[in-house]
């Protein structure tokens, strides 16, 4: 018995000392500069921000109803555009495409070169009116389409989601010539500004199509996506920039049941919306496997060094306290979301009258998948869970795959980096995955470097704007975001070049 106790003890001794030898060699993997760079980008932020807040007057709403869209705006926000970066409009071809959307061309000096692509969308969705409030009321602070800076805010839709991606870019283009008249870059660099974002994205696709053709692929592709957040990561007091390396798939079914109609006093046994609530009851209680791997995995890599005892031990033995780290994860939405593919019952609808029974009942369940799982696994996984012949399952528009994660180790993702490093050197960059949805993934045939990220810094709280009310960005964000793309243009584009 002592042999065995002695025995058990050396190997909880060794055990001990592997935790503790992989937590002090888990090193940080952030990049190291200098500091800041002083003058990335000299702009008067205040003129900027009222280019921007003029911007967001410009309703430029996408509706589900194409009947719905409104040229005009659109074109009132490109003249605005031309009014306002004169120096890109002369030193950049403007095309529009699509007849709203905008893709200027900064022809490099070697057209060898890969070209660089900074995209952005200049649609936004519809604002709701308040609940109770009178009509026309929105709740918001200050009205969502005034474009209005206040309290060091510039408020409306837009500011987050996303004209703020696209008055940056011209802004840092604009400073970049100020500076450096007649400048030309080293290798072409597309700007692929949407008007259609928030809802098909068909001009996105015509964009990725028409740089295809052109050649060479793309070196890097930059969308929207994750931001900078602050508190919201776990043992991590600083700045946490997460670039979205992936975005999760898409697809939304359909579940239809029929029944017999007729009188509510003489129901059958199991009827039309009773089958239907049961089959999402069912989806909801056997939700897909979750995967600690691929970005969510590679997040901790990038953010578990910089995390506090004992999160860092946790973070550098996930090969031994990885159960254990996915349970916690699994315990909050937003942390679930990482690692499986969402289930999500957005509607359900049946009947017509209380005292009548339905001829159908249908619900709709939109899933966001993780990469790992595909649309076919997931189709498999509704059929087998919902396992009743009379429900009719049905693929409802037209399903994305998640997508290919870029690899944090590549050049590109270094250049990113280190172009926000050097503008906010205390920031953790770390690689993530986006759980919602952006055009980029139109590239990804083209060129395995699509990173979606946005260098605006928010908080949990600041979360519900986008979508939501009192979408506002402050000037201090948006000075950072102009200064951020002058510096990723400086070390892409402007830098020698790197084939």
């Amino acid at each position: 018995m002592k042999r065995i106790l002695r025995l058990l003890g050396l190997l909880i001794l060794a055990l001990v000392a592997v935790l503790v030898v992989r937590t002090l060699t888990f090193r940080s993997r952030q990049l190291v500069v200098a500091g800041a760079v002083p003058d990335a980008a000299p702009v008067d932020v205040a003129a900027a921000a009222a280019r921007l807040g003029r911007a967001v007057q410009f309703p430029t709403v996408s509706t589900d109803d194409p009947a719905g869209r409104d040229p005009a705006p659109f074109l009132g926000l490109h003249a605005h555009l031309s009014e306002s970066f004169p120096k890109t409009h002369a030193a950049l071809a403007r095309e529009i495409v699509d007849g709203r959307s905008l893709l200027y061309t900064w022809r490099g000096a070697d057209p060898a070169l890969a070209p660089a692509v900074l995209m952005g969308h200049m649609d936004v969705v519809p604002v709701e009116q308040k609940a109770g409030a009178a009509a026309g009321g929105t709740g918001w602070t200050e009205p969502p389409f005034s474009g209005r800076v206040q309290g060091g805010f510039i408020w409306g839709r837009g500011t987050l989601d996303d004209k703020v991606a696209v008055l940056s870019i011209l802004e840092a283009v604009e400073s970049l010539l100020a500076q450096s008249p007649g400048a030309r870059p080293q290798r072409t660099v597309y700007l692929a500004f949407s008007h259609d974002e928030e809802v098909e994205g068909s001009s996105a696709r015509l964009m990725a199509e028409m740089i295809k053709q052109r050649g060479p692929a793309p070196l890097m592709v930059l969308d929207e996506g994750m931001v900078i957040t602050q508190g919201l990561v776990m043992g991590v007091s600083r700045p946490v920039a997460l670039v979205g390396t992936a975005q999760k798939g898409y697809l939304t079914v359909e579940l239809l049941a029929q029944g017999q109609g007729g009188h509510s006093s003489m129901p059958p046994a199991h009827s039309a919306v009773g089958a239907v609530a049961a089959a999402v009851e069912r989806l909801e209680a056997h939700q897909l496997a979750p995967h600690l791997s691929g970005p969510a995995n590679e997040l901790f890599d990038f953010a578990g060094p910089e995390m506090a005892l004992p999160l860092r031990l946790v973070m550098a033995n996930r090969w031994l306290l990885g159960p254990v780290m996915k349970s916690i994860l699994l315990s909050g939405p937003s942390t679930a979301a990482i690692l499986r593919t969402t289930t999500a019952a957005t509607m359900i609808q049946g009947g017509v009258k209380e005292n009548v029974l339905p001829q159908s009942a249908r619900a709709v369940v939109n899933f966001r998948l993780v990469p790992g799982d595909s649309v076919k696994s997931v189709l498999e996984h509704v059929q087998a869970t919902v396992a009743d012949s009379s429900i009719a399952v049905k693929v409802l528009g037209a399903p994305i795959e998640p997508s290919h994660p870029a690899d944090p180790g590549s050049p590109q993702f270094q250049i990113l980096a280190r172009s926000l490093r050097e503008i906010e050197p205390e920031t953790v960059v770390a690689p993530a995955l986006m759980l919602g949805y952006a055009d980029a993934h139109h590239y990804e045939s083209m060129t395995p470097d699509v990173f979606r990220f946005l260098p605006v810094r928010l908080r949990s709280e600041d979360l519900a704007r986008i979508h939501g009310t009192d979408e506002r960005v402050s000037l201090e964000d948006y000075g950072r975001c102009i200064r951020f793309y002058a510096q990723l243009l400086r070390n892409t584009a402007l830098a020698a070049p790197a084939k």
